[in-house]
């Protein structure tokens, strides 16, 4: 009878802590999604930075052409002469899945518009990022644990910076898939079901349409594989969550046309070929250890590991005469740049320009990911305790984000859900030690009770959500179990006594002043979490790109030169015109100003970008002659020096003359230099003070304020009263941010000879015509 209410007062806090931690999931989500929404409410509804742009132009294609023209829409507003080919150059989980959420709105009768759901895409996905964290730290360390990463990977900044309202770009979904592909491949790792493998397979195709970052998952994986593996830890279940995913993925992988065969051909993917032979090789000597005896076993080993190394040296080889024909060795310019931090500078510097792909900072560090940092480790030492298969490999993730986010800023963004899923295991830790540790010496639990009875004792005194918490590590405990048992009866043949570890654990009490002091840290600790999470939230990472605002003693200011620029070019250009600037600003013009622009943020053709940066680069005349040869009407710059706006093009100046010196040798960087140092001042050399970029950013800058001080560079410019005679100015925004220049037509530029050479072309023609007159052919 005590037994029967045991069991039914054990299930009935089992529910109650399920439906508990339902419920806490779903306050998480509208944390994550609330908390992304200052950019809404601070400013307005808008697509923010530039890539977003182009993936917001795309959407609004696919929902009205449909998904056939969206395969075959060859886009001839960018890139002009050459044009681009948008459905095999683009990544399509992004724009499938806005389109998908907005036919499904518009059905269900909700008519929003492809904007509106463009801008909520992101903070929408970050609810459900913060639920595949749940379920991928579950998987490792329990409930407990999985709640405590989810909250946290809701507010981490590093996150946060990537996915706020109006951040519609590929990232935005692509995190979601990477945490729930990896929650996959462990749970399919702890079952062995062939279903959630199926499943994994699936989630890894949606990863690879939505960013270029899936490589992270099909080298992460095969390590982790190969690991488990070296140490000993093979299993059937290692074996499914493996194989099916390497076949499956790579074929549907293949599917997507940006990747095409470039899922076979690449070397990115060539180590999880490489362990997908050896996994089998593996496979075939346990198969076959289980079938013959001992002595056998040892000759057919002998056989099969020497068939295996002829197969593996023959597959290796292959590989290498493949990877030694190509110039990059098989890689990319930004996995080279990884591997090598330096291969940018030195070979691509249009990949070094791009201020995403910089080293970090340390300050970046505690800005992104703030305590998370100093609980990183407490978390790495709690996955040994015991090792998994599971903590295994998200020890092994944690360690490969943090070196690729030490090479690439832009990659903090894969190191924030490793560090929340670690810092949420620590958390979890601490807290279960903490409050065992005041149970254990309440007034109710003292006395003279053995170690066990004290143990039961304090776990019947937890409350529901403890007993969930508890129930899960158990049932992670037995999961791993199985497989020590069966490698131990190979080894030994008496199997010795195995210690529990959670009963290891109980007996770990804490002084009572010491565990309330530690509470009460953790809780100012999560404290000041919070409160900078809101804070990078709402001040650092809301403002949009295209609207800028400063605060100074009269009060708030907002700059909206960017979209005053594209709206005149809209209204004051023919459609057909073509608009040349910096590649940084091409997917904007396209988007807004539904103009024709010669290159944009795609930077596919290198010799493209070198030519607008060496006419950048050049005196007036020359840069004339290269953009008229370019068909283009119009230039635009982007001019800091009036507002102290720091990103503008003088200070990407540098860049231009670098990428186009890269394919034009008569640009040479240290004829902008003087003594090494970029100056714009009375020292600067005379090839910058005659560059087209200088002029067309500093002309008539001298009327603003009499002395011509530039705000950014904190100096007066060298070259103040000059005037252009290639190009006109036609418009200047309200703060000088953009300026837009119109390529004055030949005419204008050589009247009188024009005059007298059409004088004497007129006259000799009419003595042709004349001349022809007289001739009748038919006679």
């Amino acid at each position: 009878m005590a037994a029967s209410e045991a069991s039914t007062a054990t299930s009935f806090r089992h529910a109650f802590g399920g439906v508990l931690s339902f419920f806490i999931l779903i306050l998480i989500g509208v944390l994550a999604f609330s908390i992304r929404l200052f950019s809404v409410i601070k400013y307005e509804s808008v697509i923010h930075e530039f890539d977003p742009y182009f993936n917001y132009r795309v959407t609004q294609f696919l929902t009205k052409n449909g998904i056939y023209d969206f395969w075959n829409w060859f886009d001839d507003r960018t890139w002009y002469p050459l044009g681009r080919v948008i459905g095999g150059t683009v990544y399509p989980g992004l724009t499938l899945t806005a389109g998908t959420l907005w036919w499904i709105l518009n059905s269900l009768n909700i008519p929003l518009s492809v904007e509106t759901v463009c801008v909520f895409t992101a903070p929408i996905f970050s609810a459900f990022a913060s639920w595949a964290t749940y379920l991928l730290t579950k998987e490792v360390k329990g409930a407990g644990a999985g709640l405590t990463a989810a909250v946290l990977l809701a507010m981490v900044p590093s996150y946060i910076s990537r996915s706020v309202a109006g951040s519609y770009d590929n990232e935005a979904v692509a995190i979601f898939a990477l945490i729930f592909t990896f929650f996959l491949y462990i749970k399919t790792l702890n079952t062995g079901s062939l279903f959630y493998a199926t499943l994994n397979a699936l989630s890894y195709f949606y990863m690879v349409c939505s960013w270029g970052g899936y490589t992270f998952i099909i080298n992460l994986i095969p390590m982790h594989a190969l690991l488990c593996i070296v140490t000993g830890r093979y299993s059937s279940r290692l074996y499914i969550a493996y194989a099916p995913l390497v076949v499956l993925g790579t074929l549907l992988a293949a599917l997507v046309p940006v990747v095409g065969f470039n899922a076979v051909m690449t070397s990115e993917h060539f180590a999880s070929f490489l362990v997908f032979i050896i996994i089998h090789v593996v496979a075939l000597v346990y198969y076959i250890k289980g079938i013959l005896s001992p002595k056998m076993f040892k000759v057919a080993v002998t056989l099969v590991l020497s068939a295996g190394l002829i197969v593996c040296f023959a597959v290796v080889a292959i590989l290498v005469a493949l990877v030694a024909s190509s110039p990059t060795k098989g890689w990319s310019g930004r996995s080279l740049s990884l591997l090598d931090p330096t291969y940018a500078s030195k070979y691509i510097p249009i990949i070094a320009s791009v201020s995403e792909h910089q080293p970090p900072t340390w300050p970046s560090y505690f800005m992104d990911i703030n305590v998370l940092a100093f609980l990183v480790p407490a978390g790495i030492i709690a996955c040994f305790l015991p090792l998994s298969d599971a903590s295994s490999f998200v020890v092994l993730y944690i360690v490969t984000s943090v070196y690729f986010s030490g090479v690439m800023v832009r990659l903090m963004l894969v190191l924030a859900p490793a560090a929340c899923i670690m810092s949420g295991i620590a958390l979890s830790e601490a807290f279960d030690t903490l409050t065992r540790s005041i149970k254990f010496q309440l007034p109710g639990n003292s006395g003279g009770n053995s170690e066990a009875n004290a143990g039961d004792a304090s776990s019947a005194s937890a409350g529901a959500l403890n007993d969930v918490i508890k129930a899960d590590k158990a049932e992670e405990t037995a999961k791993e179990r199985p497989s020590r048992k069966s490698k131990k009866k190979e080894r030994e043949p008496v199997e010795k006594p195995q210690r529990n570890p959670r009963n290891e654990r109980k007996l770990l009490v804490l002084p009572f002043e010491a565990s309330i002091v530690g509470i009460i840290l953790l809780v100012m600790l999560g404290a000041f979490y919070v409160v900078h999470c809101v804070w990078a939230a709402a001040e650092a990472y809301s403002a949009p790109s295209i609207v800028l605002t400063s605060h100074s003693h009269d009060g708030l200011h907002v700059f909206d030169d960017f979209r005053e620029a594209y709206a005149w070019l809209s209204h004051n250009t023919e459609v057909d015109d073509k608009v040349a600037s910096w590649w940084d600003y091409g997917y904007q013009t396209t988007a807004m100003a539904n103009r024709t622009v010669i290159v944009d943020n795609n930077t596919w053709n290198n010799t493209h970008i070198a030519t607008v940066g060496t006419a950048m680069s050049s005196p007036e005349k020359a840069a004339w002659e290269i953009f008229n040869s370019l068909d283009v009407k119009y230039v635009l710059v982007v001019f800091g020096g009036l507002v102290g706006y720091p990103s503008d093009d003088i200070n990407k100046f540098l860049w231009m003359v670098r990428i186009g010196g890269g394919v034009f040798p008569h640009i040479k960087e240290p004829d902008y230099l003087r003594d090494g140092q970029y100056r714009i001042d009375s020292q600067a050399t005379s090839t910058m003070l005659n560059c087209l970029m200088y002029k067309l950013s500093y002309y008539r800058f001298v009327e603003t304020d009499g002395k011509a001080f530039d705000r950014v560079r904190r100096t007066e410019i060298g070259k103040k009263n000059f005037k252009l005679t290639h190009f006109e100015e036609v418009f200047t925004t309200h703060h000088w941010m953009v300026r837009i220049y119109k390529l004055k037509p030949p005419k204008n530029r050589l009247r009188g000879k024009a005059k007298k050479s059409k004088s004497k072309t007129s006259s000799a023609s009419s003595s042709k015509r004349s001349g022809k007159r007289t001739r009748n052919p038919w006679q």
